[in-house]
């Protein structure tokens, strides 16, 4: 994959670099900033990038600079599909990405980079247009209070599942971590559509499930 990066830390963009080559990808441009990324996107265009990395927190005013230049970016070309790096969990910053759409979009935390195999999982997931949040993020979201929400009518069950699939874990994977047949998989996430209120004309409902577990959460 062609990937832009911005990361202002020179330590950890290097690494990332050295982990993106090892994965076979190419870094086609980077910036320390989120002006940089900006102008970065609009030279390559979006023919050039198949997925954009870029950390939350960079200047110049070392806020939300990443995420914010995200968004634009995905005002200007809605299926750039963009990975966001965070350095804490911060609830407020993957509502914020997601607020409009889950296509395409991940949210991961900086540690999550040190497990090859899940940050490889997750970038091909989002390149090809999927959904990931990190599983810490998760976690923190499963245990704030719900008890007036739209996910209180899901079962436990239905919670972990809606849970993994907010990861970008397919039925196979769920099928896999939980033990469970694929009949029982389907089975559970049908459940979870229907309380939901996603009839099977809602679109891509794996998607809008994931945004209703944001919104709600």
């Amino acid at each position: 994959m062609r990937i832009v990066l911005a990361e202002d830390s020179a330590l950890l963009r290097e690494g990332l670099k050295m982990v993106l080559t090892h994965l076979g990808h190419e870094v086609v441009a980077w910036s320390e900033d989120a002006p940089g990324l900006l102008d970065a996107c609009q030279r390559l265009g979006r023919a050039n990038i198949d997925i954009v990395l870029t950390d939350v927190r960079m200047p110049p005013t070392n806020t939300s600079d990443g995420l914010q230049a995200a968004l634009q970016l995905r005002e200007a070309y809605a299926d750039l599909p963009i990975l966001v790096l965070s350095q804490y969990i911060a609830s407020a910053y993957a509502r914020e990405l997601f607020a409009t759409s889950a296509t395409g979009l991940g949210y991961l935390l900086k540690d999550r980079v040190g497990n090859i195999e899940e940050f490889a999982r997750a970038l091909t997931t989002v390149a090809a247009g999927g959904t990931v949040i990190d599983p810490d993020v998760i976690s923190h979201l499963m245990n704030a209070p719900q008890e007036t929400d739209k996910l209180a009518a899901l079962t436990g069950r239905e919670r972990e599942i809606l849970a993994l699939m907010a990861e970008g874990k397919s039925n196979a994977d769920i099928e896999e971590e939980l033990f469970v047949s694929s009949a029982t998989v389907a089975k559970h996430i049908g459940n979870v559509f229907d309380k939901l209120g996603l009839p099977p004309d809602a679109g891509n409902r794996r998607v809008r499930a994931v945004l209703a577990f944001l919104e709600a959460s």
